[in-house]
């Protein structure tokens, strides 16, 4: 799917769901603060992450779990899609280890804070885990070796309602399963 296409989708889905939040003046999805530095989607592109016709079924049903790697999460800032600059070295991390383990396979997870409805936190958790499954496409990992899930905010990293904690709970993840 077209970024294009894409954007209003979520602009159709944000009307519906009735974001509770000011853009303007917090900074919307893929605002990058002026700086020119961050990734966002449409520096990115890609399709949307989806594997039809490339991978069937879900990695975890069909390969066992790796324990013996455990990245560090990408965090967002609020209700945004960007990779800051200082997080791309985690996804350079993740693709280094698939490039050198060609069995293994990534399942790259988005997960919103609580604030936002259930709709939208699921939309913005996908948002996010494409654009860092885009990067590591571009990073030479072959797109039927990565899907993306989204939690939305159903699985919080810490449980607490301030922005102490909902900023450790914008992230992404990486679950690595071996063939």
């Amino acid at each position: 799917m077209k970024f294009s296409t894409i954007v209003s989708v979520l602009a159709v889905a944000l009307c519906f769901a009735g974001c509770k939040y000011d853009k303007a003046a917090k900074g919307g999805a893929g605002d990058n603060n002026g700086l020119g530095q961050d990734i966002s989607t449409s520096e990115i592109g890609g399709d949307e992450g989806s594997l039809d016709g490339v991978t069937e079924g879900k990695f975890e049903d069909l390969y066992s779990r790796c324990t013996d790697v455990d990245f560090t999460p990408v965090y967002f800032g609020f209700d945004s899609t960007v990779v800051p600059q200082g997080e791309l070295g985690k996804i350079d991390q993740v693709a280094q280890h698939l490039s050198e383990k060609t069995d293994r396979v990534v399942v790259v997870e988005g997960h919103c804070d609580e604030r936002g409805s259930n709709e939208y936190n699921m939309s913005l958790g996908e948002n996010r885990a494409i654009i860092i499954r885009n990067y590591l496409i571009q990073s030479g990992i072959a797109d039927n070796r990565i899907q993306t899930r989204s939690y939305g905010e159903e699985k919080p990293a810490l449980d607490g309602h301030d922005e102490s904690f909902w900023s450790k709970n914008r992230r992404g993840e990486f679950a690595i399963f071996q063939k």
